[in-house]
């Protein structure tokens, strides 16, 4: 578990988990392989990882914690962490569900925790202090994707009711969280629906909306 923030404001900050793949080709981004390779798909996770923990970071909203699958020791982990406090974490084998419930559970905020993926560039600091802010007054809070998941979901107490039975990967899976939601007796809000990046059409949208992205991935994802 990590280390447990300390000041003045200690009890009002909120922890932000990220879960993570490591960049390697042809198991990091496979829907985008045909479009733009094994090396150029992993060369976008490798984009997105670093653009997601440096934007988390910015927040300072409290402690950053880096949910790992692939290789703990993987190059792209480490440099995460030289971007800031960052604590790096291994995803147990399991399904998304329990990896998340486990990042809450481990969560050393206990005025609650945002559990986000690296998969939308549309995510902003801003947005990560607006859910702070929400969840210190709800019990729960969610980002849904215009696919039918979620960027974002937000709880001050982990259970495992919130995430039994989802249809991983479904477009029912924002639906089948409100109705987990509202059998705890929640209070929740869904403040924005935005955007992720999965298939070929997503990422000409991502390069629509960061003009950069490409430049970025043949000189290997390099961000300053």
């Amino acid at each position: 578990m990590a280390t447990a923030p300390t000041g003045p404001d200690a009890s009002a900050r909120i922890g932000v988990a990220i879960l993570a793949r490591a960049p390697v080709p042809g198991e990091a981004k496979t829907r985008l392989i045909p479009t733009l390779g094994a090396d150029g798909a992993a060369r976008l996770q490798r984009w997105l990882l670093r653009r997601t923990v440096a934007m988390a970071l910015a927040a300072d909203i409290g402690p950053v914690d880096l949910w790992c699958a692939g290789d703990l020791d993987h190059p792209d982990f480490a440099r995460c962490r030289a971007l800031g406090s960052v604590t790096l974490h291994r995803q147990p084998d399991a399904d998304l569900g329990t990896r998340m419930l486990t990042a809450v559970r481990e969560s050393p905020t206990p005025a609650g925790t945002l559990v986000i993926g690296t998969d939308c560039p549309a995510l902003r600091s801003a947005h990560l202090q607006q859910a702070a802010q929400l969840l210190r007054e709800l019990d729960a809070l969610a980002f849904p994707a215009e696919d039918g998941g979620y960027v974002l979901i937000g709880m001050k107490t982990p259970s495992s009711d919130l995430f039994d039975g989802i249809e991983w990967g479904s477009e029912r899976v924002m639906l089948q969280t409100r109705q987990r939601l509202a059998a705890l007796g929640w209070r929740w809000s869904e403040p924005m629906t935005l955007w992720d990046v999965d298939d070929p059409r997503d990422f000409e949208r991502l390069a629509a909306y960061c003009p950069e992205v490409r430049g970025d991935l043949s000189r290997g994802s390099k961000i300053d």
